[in-house]
């Protein structure tokens, strides 16, 4: 099969020495920006003779010459009637536009980062900003949006499902990371982004040790076993026979608390609470809260659960299944910065609701105690923005034993 012969225009526009222009040309008009003048060179005197013809210039260009696009428009429609960017694309490939590119880009991270910022997990968890901030700092993972996105959506996932139930992490990665049980393992793209939001959680540097990162596992609730998990109770009568049941009543029957482990809580056997009156379980964040209620209600003490600090998988775990039996829960713990992200932190895992955590509740109490230690890095408290400004505005914590008497008095309205 023969091809037709390019006319004589086209065979000029086609000349090897113009291919320095047609190239450039395509380079600068895939900028996506407005061009006049394209320069060219250096260009040796074949191609310098090729330019000059192609302009009908009457001496030859410069080594390093600037070309008029719109001279060069003239040139090319008046030997083929196309316009230059026809030509080029023709000769040189279709044309680009990297600064729609960039726009496109630029679009694409913001959206990003702001979907990051007010994801539910960050909003409800505000000590998490810090960790956004730091994603946000370390730019994308291989310069791609969508990688990083996808990264960001299994730590966020993880991040929503601890503390764990006392798993190994292999068995934990899987279950949550569809199947993927190393996903988690040291090192990999997700535990690192997971690791450096607990570090910011729990108001601590970034790991940098085997040792550091197994003590942020530990306190996520990654374990080897579900015994070392317990959870401090009183108080607590559920109806039943399995071994939390009973070990719950023994106690409270007792005037005495419990400690839980996981595996009681786990352990198959009937569980129930009265169904009327709705039953009021409380959690406090210090044992010492938990001592004074049983030193001073005894058998009668109303029903109460301890997180001992941050709560671990066994007190997550009891708080649900509470929650789940129709208790009400109500939670207070210390108004300094950890004590506001624990607060934030047990608020999001379970339906408890605070119990005196209010701006009020905080200035009431620092109305008539001297003023007290620092309340460290303070983030914002979900369910009263205001606490954490008045907790800046007053520069003072308040350990949740100052305010003792005044949680005591509630529990006594519940033995009424």
């Amino acid at each position: 099969m023969t091809h037709p012969e390019p006319a004589p225009g086209e065979r000029t526009l086609r000349r090897p020495e113009l291919r320095p222009l047609w190239h450039t040309v395509h380079d600068r008009l895939s900028s996506g920006r407005p061009v006049t003048r394209v320069r060219l060179g250096p260009l040796d005197d074949a191609q310098r003779e090729a330019l000059a013809d192609l302009l009908g210039l009457d001496r030859l260009p410069d080594a390093r010459p600037s070309v008029d696009l719109a001279r060069l428009q003239e040139a090319v429609t008046e030997l083929c009637g196309r316009t230059v960017r026809e030509t080029v694309t023709e000769l040189v490939g279709p044309l680009g536009d990297r600064a729609g590119e960039r726009r496109r880009q630029e679009d694409e991270r913001a959206e990003l980062w702001t979907w990051l910022a007010d994801h539910d997990i960050v909003r409800a968890q505000p000590a998490l900003s810090a960790w956004v901030a730091s994603c946000r700092a370390a730019g994308l993972v291989g310069a791609s949006s969508e990688r990083t996105r996808s990264l960001l959506t299994d730590a966020l996932t993880v991040l929503g499902e601890l503390p764990a139930r006392a798993e190994p992490l292999p068995v934990f990665a899987a279950r949550v990371l569809n199947g993927h049980a190393h996903a988690l393992d040291d090192g990999t793209p997700v535990s690192t982004l997971v690791l450096r939001a607990l570090a910011a959680l729990h108001d601590t540097a970034a790991p940098q040790s085997a040792a550091d990162r197994r003590t942020l596992w530990t306190r996520a609730g990654i374990a080897d076993d579900d015994v070392s998990a317990t959870v401090l109770v009183a108080g607590l009568r559920p109806s039943g026979d399995g071994p939390l049941a009973r070990v719950s009543r023994v106690c409270a029957e007792a005037g005495q608390a419990a400690s839980l482990t996981l595996a009681q809580l786990r352990a198959p056997g009937e569980f129930t609470l009265a169904a009327a009156p709705v039953p009021v379980v409380h959690a406090v964040e210090n044992p010492s809260i938990l001592a004074l209620a049983v030193r001073r209600f005894g058998p009668d003490c109303p029903s109460l659960v301890c997180t001992s600090g941050w709560p671990n998988s066994a007190a997550i775990h009891l708080l649900r299944l509470l929650a789940d039996q129709g208790a009400t829960l109500r939670y207070h713990g210390d108004f300094d910065g950890e004590g506001i992200r624990i607060a934030a932190y047990l608020l999001d895992k379970t339906p408890a609701r605070p119990w005196r955590m209010t701006a009020a509740d905080y200035r009431a109490v620092v109305a008539r105690t001297s003023h007290g230690p620092q309340p460290g890095r303070l983030t914002e408290a979900p369910w009263d923005p205001e606490l954490t400004r008045a907790m800046s505005e007053h520069g003072t914590a308040v350990v949740e034993e100052l305010v003792a008497d005044v949680l005591l008095a509630d529990l006594a309205a519940e033995v009424r």
